[in-house]
């Protein structure tokens, strides 16, 4: 009866036994793990910072390091303990401040070998994979998608086009990252509340047209408005971003904006500065080279909010070609089609005009003084629209004979512009997109002249900004690229001046027109030329001049001969050992500027563009010669200004730093040299062989 029990107690015992033996076990393991970890500890305390010249950050980085490896998760993320050894695995193998460890495993260290192969890019015709990307949940996403799908068409007759001058030309498949900083909740997310209010959408449309481009041209896109997506693609470790990235960037180019330029930087720790090469700033007011280069920027007062990035200026894209320092990116007029145009013509009223603004602030904020009395003029005449938004209970403070028609839906707003005769400014806001809209539905863009003009020395607006421009308009482009019959710029303060332009703008016929660069094709031949010729990674191609010495004589092996004039140079076609540059320099011409003027102005007038990539073949005292510029001595130092002369005591001027070559800027002191280059036809941003 009691067997079994007993059988069972034996079991027992056994079990117990086995039980205590496996504890005996892993009592061994631990204390020899134990054991062995204090062994290593202790090489790990005995490790000495190397003393390497190559290295001299080395030693200040570990000091650093112990009074403050705590400060930032990170730094446990990469497994820094606090222990001697651990900082300098750390400051040699995710930092380079230390050399190697001659007793770490090297291999574990060593990034993985080559990189993949490269995809071709093929052409898309298809948007829908894009409007997935983009993502939805915002209002600002949601108008950018609706004006993606809107002009599909137009960009697949575009690609077509493309894909046709191009020729099957081979184009390596680009990595691309677009982050839109201003959409993210971390820099306040002001559009999306704004859009269904009227608010600016200049930056979305831009923004819409940019990623059509961008996945159109058959690149491999990734897009974020959050800081968490940003970091997730980055590679940012968990932490304050004091660290670098965890693995090599992923992404050939990133297309940001300054809010995201911003939160780059305090993420991505040391790897900001090694990979902002890649970085594409989209930039509505551009950012001069005096204020990117920060110690500059400091030394003689150009340091703002927005400057001091010390990034190659051309990586600064702008709405508008306001100064060739930096790239020009654009974005789309929406173009007609001839039945549209067939319906302009036959239904234009000739006394109808649309006051340009959303806003009910621009009737407040306008930048002309007693517009009352220009809108009275314009009222003899005319029967004033407006698209103001305003709630039910608040209407806006707009003058009674003004016809608003309340925020309008895009299509809406066509259609007011396609019978409108005249589309008004009041002066504010500045250079939108609003202006070429109404030109291509047909309409004469009215705005007032600026005397003296805006800038950040007399006008709240500009100040702050990175840019010393001064505005002669509010849209300075459509007064200087597309002028009349389509633009009319005069003067609202003088009234027999504003009156005689009403009258004749009554009188004139125009047809819709868009400037070819602000078509979805020039846009995409733009965003193609960059993509392929841009490489702001290799830095400059030629080396800077040592300071020059002695009395030197224009050397025989200059690639520059003087034109048949004798007004400026011109590249020799003969030249030996021309560079390999883009825009090639076979379009270059150099040219001296007077004295007050600036390089972009200068290149104006000869019907030409500075070009500030030609800065680098013009920085030589030779130039100076050739154009038979005395030079009684010539210094090598760093100014926006230079290379330049200064005519009454003749000495000359080289530039000592590439990020500060610069076609704005002027002086009354100097007469600079200018690098000008052609350009095509409706494209100012290309030159005529630079697609």
């Amino acid at each position: 009866r009691f067997q079994p029990a007993a059988g069972l107690m034996e079991r027992i015992q056994a079990i117990a036994q086995n039980v205590s033996d496996i504890a005996v076990k892993v009592d061994q393991i631990l204390q020899n793990s134990l054991m062995n970890g204090k062994g290593l500890e202790g090489r790990r305390d005995q490790c000495e910072v190397p003393r390497d010249p190559k290295y001299p950050d080395c030693s200040g980085k570990v000091e650093w390091m112990r009074a403050r490896w705590t400060s930032d998760p990170c730094y446990a993320f990469f497994g820094v303990d606090g222990t001697e050894c651990s900082f300098l695995i750390y400051l040699s193998e995710v930092e380079w401040f230390c050399p190697p460890l001659p007793w770490r495993n090297q291999t574990a260290a060593m990034p993985s070998s080559k990189p993949p192969a490269r995809v071709q890019a093929a052409f898309r015709n298809n948007l829908s994979y894009l409007l997935e990307l983009i993502g939805s949940g915002k209002e600002s996403l949601i108008f950018m998608k609706k004006r993606i799908r809107h002009l599909a068409s137009q960009w697949l007759l575009a690609t077509h086009s493309l894909a046709q001058k191009l020729k099957g030309r081979q184009r390596d498949q680009k990595q691309i990252l677009v982050h839109i900083g201003f959409l993210t909740e971390e820099s306040g997310d002001v559009f999306s509340p704004r859009v269904l209010k009227g608010g600016p959408l200049g930056e979305m449309v831009q923004w819409a047209d940019i990623l059509a481009a961008l996945f159109i041209l058959g690149h491999s896109l990734k897009v974020t408005v959050s800081l968490k997506e940003l970091q997730s693609n980055l590679g940012v470790p968990p932490g304050r971003g004091n660290c670098p990235l965890t693995v090599p960037l992923p992404f050939d180019l990133i297309y940001t904006d300054y809010h995201g330029l911003q939160q780059m930087k305090q993420h991505m720790g040391l790897s900001f500065k090694k990979y902002r090469c890649r970085v594409r700033v989209i930039d509505t007011f551009g950012t001069e080279p005096a204020y990117n280069l920060e110690e500059y920027a400091t030394l003689h007062g150009y340091r703002t909010n927005w400057g001091y990035w010390n990034l190659n200026p051309k990586q600064f894209m702008t709405m508008f070609p306001h100064t060739p320092d930096n790239s020009f990116m654009g974005f789309v007029s929406e173009e007609l089609n001839e039945t549209e145009r067939q319906f302009i013509k036959s239904n234009k009223a000739s006394n109808m005009a649309v006051v340009y603004g959303k806003e009910a602030s621009i009737w407040k904020k306008s930048t002309i003084q007693g517009k009352e009395k220009f809108l009275a003029i314009l009222n003899k005449y005319m029967e004033i629209h407006g698209t103001v938004y305003y709630e039910t209970q608040r209407p806006p403070e707009v003058p009674a004979f003004v016809k608003n028609h309340g925020l309008l839906p895009q299509h809406e707003f066509q259609q007011l512009l396609r019978k409108a005769k005249l589309f008004i400014g009041f002066g504010f806001p500045y250079e939108g997109p609003a202006p070429l809209e109404a030109i291509a539905n047909g309409c004469i863009f009215l705005q007032s002249r600026f005397n003296p003009p805006h800038s950040s020395l007399n006008h709240e607006f500009f100040r702050g900004k990175p840019t010393s421009r001064e505005v002669s308009s509010q849209h300075p482009y459509a007064e200087d690229f597309i002028g009349k019959p389509h633009v009319w710029t005069v003067d609202y303060n003088n009234s027999e001046e504003f009156e005689a332009a009403i009258k004749t703008i009554m009188r004139t016929k125009v047809d819709p027109y868009v400037p070819y660069e602000y078509t979805c094709e020039g846009m995409l031949e733009r965003i193609h030329a960059y993509i392929q010729h841009q490489d702001f990674c290799a830095g400059p191609s030629l080396p800077l001049p040592e300071k020059p010495q002695g009395h030197a004589v224009p050397s025989s092996l200059s690639p520059f001969s003087l034109s048949p004039n004798a007004t400026h140079l011109v590249w020799s076609h003969n030249a030996s050992n021309t560079p390999s540059a883009w825009p090639p320099v076979s379009s270059m011409q150099v040219w001296v500027s007077e004295a007050g003027r600036a390089c972009t102005e200068t290149c104006q007038e000869h019907g030409l563009v500075c070009e500030p990539a030609f800065f680098q073949f013009i920085n030589k005292k030779d130039v100076f010669l050739q154009l038979r510029m005395s030079c009684d001595s010539t210094e090598s130092e760093m100014s926006h200004l230079y290379p330049a002369v200064a005519e009454n005591v003749q000495e000359c001027y080289l530039q000592k730093e590439p990020l500060l070559f610069s076609c704005a800027g002027y002086s009354t002191k100097y007469r600079r040299l200018c690098p000008c280059r052609s350009y095509q036809k409706g494209q100012v941003a290309l030159c005529r062989d630079c697609l």
